[in-house]
């Protein structure tokens, strides 16, 4: 029997729809017999010879999806998987979608950068007997390979050399591509997913992800690409096709984030700081930052080489992730360190851990996405006034998720405040755009040097202008200096983040996570965000539901669609909650990149009034972490019903 027969016996056996059945054995067949994937050929016959339908079926029943900034999973083979032909026909696009973005362009450049992953089959999806064109394939080789593509089309690729022992992380490439006055760029990475996964993000001529409906133009033109054209990497370096980065725009990056100082620099060891890159890129630019400004960072040895299988880190090298920054927390203990900073893979999220004792003989406090986000919004806003340098109309940026402190710190400070951007940092930087290009955005009026800072919960900062995407360079120094400031006042990070909960109010922000795995978890849900929208919940947690939003209301805040990719990102749910001094508010979304909705919580009560006892205050924040737990147990049982299920035990754990 054939191997295309075998998978056709081989999926009856399988519960899916049948159109999906006969999509991936058309694409399984294509691949079997085309030229183009001989190479991929012993695999896909040996997974039909010892029946991986499970495998074959869900690596071939679709092309992955070209998302709102292109496509992110598993590294294999397979239309559904990230391999070389599917980076190829993502860049085929962008190609295309340059002609059309730049019709008098005669030579459009786009800068290149790359992660530290390496494919290593650690699932053992696949016989490491056979050959196999995907195993071992690095970041790097993604990136010379879409290089040819790019030069295939005309289109000037610029990417570090291939002796090269640096790397570019996100923020520099957002930097970069203006710095170049490039058309747009590439960076493969998977930010902070599995060691075995990878990814393609796509950057405008901005600096940043497309936002609707040019996601939407260039989505199209993806899906419709035929054939993609291609140049062997080394003979596009012959044609002067390749350009490759020397040290300039690194150079200048590393200046633009200094210039971000507030405070003076450090004496000798007055602040000792512990930096990881978690076997990312982080070194190549928070650390470097840091180093450059007087930190002398404390490395964690075990951590600071690249690594794309991250074999030193505890879970995953996520920042939003206590566990990942356990070593550092050591090495910490041990130097008796004032502050830990960690980066993801590709550095643009950032992570840190503060030591409750000013003397740094104290044990360590987590850092979440919010507080950082909150007390960084204060302090650059607070170090601007206090030197007069705040800007006649401060631009506070952050997302309808992210904490609601941001929004009455800016407002203390006389700041505009944008809290209500959906999720993703394009749309903060579309925001910047349209204040920059015309002078507002809603409300808001300035310009772009009003802006001040952009946050998201997800551990994400912009505190430059310079930059168009998350920065954990920028955000690593103004936290190592918030840090110092407070230590001059013989104080702590903890102590500062209490002194934003007295004067804004306790706000406890959580994220729980609904998992629904598989074709029919996404089916599922579907069903549950529809049912939620067409019969919201009177109550959640005890409080009542005073207000509903549906981003999807074409007659609400946002409008008409722009496109599939708007109308998609626009899957968002707002139920607003409370009575009196509480409020509390649940956002929930499904996820862009895992099998998973998104719950927001957020409950927060009104600021400390003077002469409020100490038991008094305690009781009261104590009563709005319960409260959040109520909401959170409550509002996933109401989530579940609507397709029939109910939580398993411990579904509804929080962070604390």
């Amino acid at each position: 029997m054939d191997p295309v027969s075998q998978a056709r016996a081989g999926f009856a056996g399988i519960d899916a729809a049948a159109d999906l059945k006969e999509k991936a054995l058309a694409n399984l067949n294509t691949w079997l017999t085309h030229a183009d994937f001989a190479a991929y050929r012993p695999q896909i016959e040996w997974l039909c010879a010892t029946g991986k339908w499970s495998v074959l079926l869900d690596s071939f029943y679709q092309v992955m999806p070209f998302g709102t900034g292109g496509r992110r999973g598993a590294v294999g083979i397979g239309p559904n998987r990230m391999n070389l032909w599917t980076l190829g026909a993502s860049v085929q696009g962008h190609c295309e979608y340059l002609r059309w973005r730049f019709p008098g362009a005669r030579a459009p450049r786009v800068v290149l950068a790359f992660d530290v992953r390496q494919f290593a089959d650690k699932r053992k999806v696949y016989n490491a007997d056979l050959p196999n064109p995907v195993l071992g394939l690095t970041s790097r080789e993604f990136c010379q390979h879409a290089a040819g593509v790019y030069a295939a089309n005309g289109v000037t690729a610029v990417i570090l050399p291939p002796d090269s022992k640096r790397y570019v992380p996100t923020p520099e490439l957002s930097f970069s591509i203006r710095h170049l006055k490039a058309h747009g760029g590439l960076n493969m990475t998977a930010s902070h997913n599995p060691p075995d996964d990878n990814g393609s993000k796509f950057y405008d001529d901005r600096g940043s992800q497309l936002v609707p409906p040019d996601d939407q133009i260039m989505s199209e033109m993806v899906e419709a690409v035929a054939a993609i054209k291609h140049t062997p990497f080394a003979d596009a370096v012959k044609a002067r096709k390749v350009e490759f980065l020397d040290d300039a725009p690194h150079r200048a990056f590393i200046d633009l984030c200094r210039r971000e100082s507030l405070v003076p620099p450090p004496k000798a060891d007055e602040l000792r700081v512990v930096f990881t890159p978690l076997h990312g890129c982080g070194g190549f630019c928070a650390g470097e930052v840091l180093e450059a400004h007087g930190f002398k960072p404390i490395p964690v040895p075990e951590q600071a080489t690249p690594d794309g299988q991250f074999p030193n880190v505890t879970k995953t090298p996520n920042p939003e992730v206590p566990e990942c920054m356990d070593r550092a927390e050591r090495v910490g203990l041990e130097k008796g360190a004032d502050l830990i900073i960690s980066t993801d893979p590709d550095a643009d999220r950032l992570g840190g851990m503060a030591n409750r004792a000013a003397d740094g003989k104290g044990a360590f406090r987590f850092l979440t996405g919010n507080e950082l986000a909150a007390l960084l919004t204060h302090f650059k806003l607070a170090q601007l006034a206090r030197a007069g340098a705040l800007p006649p109309s401060p631009v506070v940026i952050t997302t309808e998720v992210t904490t609601g402190q941001i929004t009455r710190i800016g407002r203390a400070f006389g700041a505009q405040v944008i809290n209500d951007l959906l999720v993703g940092f394009k749309y903060h930087a579309d925001a910047l755009w349209q204040i920059e290009t015309t002078g507002k955005y809603g409300d808001v009026r300035g310009t772009v040097k009003d802006f001040v800072i952009a946050t998201e919960e997800s551990h994400g900062i912009m505190a430059t202008a310079g930059v168009r995407d998350k920065d954990s360079a920028c955000a690593a120094l103004l936290l190592a200096e918030a840090a110092l400031h407070q230590k001059r006042q013989g104080r702590t990070i903890p102590d500062y983040l209490d002194d934003l909960n007295r004067q804004f109010g306790y706000y406890r922000n959580e994220l729980l996570n609904i998992v629904l795995t598989g074709l029919e978890g996404k089916v599922n849900m579907g069903r549950m965000l529809d049912a939620l929208r067409t019969n919201p919940p009177a109550e959640i947690g005890g409080l009542p539901v005073g207000g509903f939003e549906d981003l999807q209301d074409t007659n609400g805040r946002l409008k008409e669609f722009k496109g599939d990719t708007d109308k998609a990102a626009r899957n968002f749910l707002i139920f607003r909650l409370g009575t009196g001094d509480v409020q509390a508010k649940v956002c929930l979304r499904p996820s862009g990149t895992e099998p998973k909705a998104k719950a927001y919580i957020e409950v927060c009560g009104a600021p400390w009034k003077p002469g409020t006892p100490q038991a008094a205050w305690d009781a009261t924040c104590a009563a709005i972490d319960a409260r959040v737990q109520r909401v959170a147990t409550d509002f996933l049982a109401t989530a579940l019903a609507t397709i029939g299920q109910t939580p398993k035990p411990g579904d509804d754990k929080l962070s604390r």
